[in-house]
């Protein structure tokens, strides 16, 4: 149901916009930890294969990053106002705009996704990697489309809807895997034929899912039942006002996501170094991460909704204690999963892999960056003021900083020209982290996001 966030009281509302939010991309992160799990069955060098592919596929998602930021809060502020028809024409161009977009982003990947992975893994690795990743670029448009759906119904404030959708898609993945990945599975002492795919059935399974989460998403936004009434016919028609700020408004975002990624991508070069059981523990360890990450997603986008329609309504004093309220529960969150990992790290990772080495590195790097998540906890919690109003600069800039001029040379210095142990690569996150937090917490105290209308 669609629902006014500009009344009532902020933590209630926070916790009723984003915990449906954090279920549901919990769901998604579960079907990726499954995926990694059946992978893990076929050897670490699948595993390192999709690591490597993950890595270079996400680079686009700065694309994704700029449009899907823009429409926060032109969809959200529209419907703050309570501009029925604005709103309407800015989810149409989101998904139209987005779609096409990520049709030439495809295109582009597939032409140098193989020298890049050549560049990065051992020739079996990269088969493994490619196996897995083709499918996935191709389906780039319908997943870029589903979260532009599932983005414009949480803006209306209907977080429900895009939960019960991610759950359902979660099942229906985690259900596929095995079933296209391997000839024979055991469901409960019952042998069932499958259909041997290995780890390209892995692959097929996320874009059936994603697939169906998309159908089902767009049927219930346009079928008129939530309040806004875009039009299927409009899709086919670009407006230059409205793509010009989905482009604009949200680059600062997608830059910041864009120069993060390539700057992974240099780090997993590094971290090479070390073998494939240095990556693989890389692939696992970051999995984990986002498993822990999907509250402060939740919170974010939960946050920046409110925020949005709250600055469309004119109501600063609102907008500025969600942020405070955000970046306080952000925090408890990520304190209460450090804990978890000191004491049950290695065992998750166990569940993943049974080589000893990288047990060993994925813990280490779980113990010593995830030190580091805390301080992004809170700028995570206060950035829900800059998506919410558009001003997405500090974004780009607190990712420059920390990425590129804090944690990749203290990287090429410790590792690749003094030649210390790999704990020093797991450092460089936590330095890189505190970085961004520190220019995060800058950008909010000059208030600049307060004034920002789109």
């Amino acid at each position: 149901m669609k629902r006014d966030l500009t009344e009532g009281n902020i933590i209630k509302q926070i916790f009723l916009m984003s915990i449906p939010t954090m279920i549901g991309f919990s769901a998604q992160m579960i079907y990726d930890l499954v995926d990694l799990f059946w992978i893990g069955r076929i050897s670490s060098d699948a595993i390192a294969g999709v690591t490597i592919f993950s890595t270079i596929f996400w680079v686009v998602e700065s694309l994704n990053e700029i449009i899907g930021t823009s429409s926060i809060s032109l969809i959200s502020q529209a419907y703050g106002k309570k501009d029925s028809e604005r709103t309407n024409l800015s989810i149409e161009q989101t998904i139209s705009f987005k779609f096409l977009v990520a049709v030439v982003a495809s295109a582009f990947l597939i032409l140098f996704l193989k020298p890049i992975m050549g560049f990065l893994g051992s020739t079996e690795v990269v088969s493994y990697g490619l196996s897995y990743g083709y499918i996935r670029i191709f389906f780039l448009p319908i997943m870029f489309s589903s979260y532009s759906v599932n983005t414009a119904l949480r803006c209306i404030g209907d977080a429900r809807t895009p939960m019960v959708i991610m759950i359902l898609s979660s099942i229906l993945n985690i259900i596929l895997d095995p079933i296209l990945m391997f000839e024979k599975i055991n469901f409960f002492g019952i042998t069932v034929p499958g259909f041997g795919k290995g780890i390209f059935g892995a692959a097929l399974a996320t874009i059936i899912a994603q697939t169906v989460s998309f159908i089902i998403g767009f049927y219930i936004l346009f079928s008129g039942k939530r309040g806004v009434n875009p039009s299927i016919k409009n899709l086919f028609r670009l407006n230059r006002e409205i793509d010009k700020k989905l482009l604009t408004i949200g680059l600062p975002n997608g830059f910041e996501i864009f120069i993060r990624n390539i700057q992974n991508v240099f780090v997993l070069k590094v971290v090479g170094i070390f073998g494939t059981a240095a990556i693989s523990a890389t692939g696992i360890s970051s999995r984990l991460f986002g498993f822990a990450f999907t509250p402060l997603v939740g919170l974010s986008m939960g946050g920046s909704t409110i925020i949005g329609q709250s600055l469309g309504a004119e109501k600063t004093q609102r907008a500025k204690k969600t942020s405070v309220y955000s970046a306080v529960i952000s925090l408890i969150i990520m304190t209460v999963f450090y804990l978890f990992v000191i004491f049950m790290g290695k065992d998750m990772i166990k569940i993943f892999t049974n080589d000893i080495q990288t047990i060993k590195y994925g813990y280490d790097f779980m113990i010593i960056a995830t030190a580091g998540l805390m301080f992004i906890s809170i700028s995570f919690g206060l950035s829900t003021a800059f998506s919410g109003s558009g001003y997405n600069i500090p974004f780009f800039v607190s990712s420059l900083v920390s990425k590129w001029f804090a944690q990749l040379p203290f990287l090429l210095i410790t590792v690749v020209i003094l030649k210390m142990n790999i704990n020093y690569v797991w450092i460089s996150y936590f330095i890189g982290d505190f970085f961004e937090f520190l220019i995060s917490i800058t950008f909010y105290k000059k208030k600049k996001w307060l004034k920002k209308r789109v």
